[in-house]
């Protein structure tokens, strides 16, 4: 038998180590999925940081520099990463604008700012926000926090708002459920013991209770919501900030007459497209706006707080209608 030999030279005819240019492989992808985008009409979002009221504002941006703008405000536990797929579902013809609320995602506050966390400063970074950015006109779209926080803009330079879509951001006593009442014992009793209650349910855990209720199927939640929330909120001093805003919320129902009187004398066009097994916005809140805005459009879906996550389509439907008849396309 003869014994095969590899050839004494083989190793000098091996390819040589590749050394990819990593700079140019991802101007190529960059290259691809622009024209792929371009190609499907898949509006391209943008993040951006600037400063607004000593803060750096984080914020996704999306469509035509020129078209209407829509304000999409989030709320607890949320950043503008629950907007991540509505966003480009508008921005073919609208200018939607997401900005992160001091205390959540990844807008940041230096230390040396002092802030004090309470509604009325999210507010005022908000609308030093929108100037910044010279929004002289904007329909707003308001969740949980978003909607104290954005009718505060609203009170603030109502001539600047074009319509509000409501995706169970309260503004009535009505509307607010039984799963309050840990957090409304809080407000009356502002102690420690009341404190630590809430603060035992703002873990991984506890985040995903909260974006499940109401959902007949949670394996339709996607998980990276509420995973990005929680680590969020594992952030050293975060969880007491939280806290802090949930006591403050007590001076957001204090402000209600102040945001009917807002809806009564200006009369915007309002949606309120809600989750109807919300355990914190219930939906006597959703009808309630119709006592003060007579012509306002109430849709309500089978979900619970986090609509987004499980009737997407659903919401962008009812707002593209919403809009487009009230001259806003």
């Amino acid at each position: 038998m003869v014994e095969a030999r590899a050839p004494s030279n083989l190793h000098n005819s091996w390819p040589r180590p590749y050394a990819p240019d990593y700079d140019g492989l991802r101007d190529a992808r960059d290259e691809v999925f622009a024209d792929m985008s371009e190609a499907l009409h898949i509006p391209v979002t943008s993040h951006h940081r600037i400063e607004a009221d000593g803060v750096q504002v984080f914020y996704r941006e999306a469509g035509p520099a020129n078209a209407p703008v829509i304000l999409l405000l989030h709320g607890f536990p949320t950043s503008s990463f629950q907007y991540r797929e509505l966003i480009p579902r508008l921005a073919d013809r609208y200018r939607v604008i997401a900005p992160d609320l001091p205390g959540f995602g990844f807008t940041e506050v230096p230390d040396e700012r002092g802030y004090i966390y309470t509604f009325d400063a999210l507010a005022r970074t908000l609308l030093a926000f929108t100037e910044v950015l010279e929004l002289t006109r904007y329909a707003l779209y308001v969740f949980d926090y978003g909607a104290p926080t954005g009718f505060r803009l609203a009170l603030a330079a109502p001539e600047r708002v074009t319509a509000i879509v409501s995706q169970n951001g309260n503004a009535y006593e009505e509307g607010l459920g039984d799963a309050w009442h840990p957090i409304q014992r809080y407000w009356r009793e502002p102690n420690l013991e009341n404190r630590n209650a809430i603060r035992a349910g703002l873990t991984l855990e506890g985040m995903r209770h909260e974006y499940s209720v109401g959902i007949t199927n949670p394996d339709l939640i996607k998980p990276e919501g509420y995973t990005l929330d929680a680590a969020l909120l594992a952030r050293p001093g975060n969880i007491d900030i939280q806290l802090d805003l949930f006591l403050d919320y007590a001076n957001n129902v204090k402000l209600y007459p102040k945001f009917h009187e807002y809806f009564r004398r200006a009369k915007p066009p309002l949606l309120a497209v809600w989750g109807k097994f919300d355990p914190y916005f219930i939906p006597a809140g959703a009808e309630a706006f119709r006592k003060d805005i007579a012509h306002a459009t109430v849709k309500f879906l089978p979900t619970g707080h986090f609509a987004l996550e499980t009737h997407l389509e659903e919401v962008v439907s009812a707002m593209r209608e919403f809009l487009g008849d009230n001259g806003l396309s």
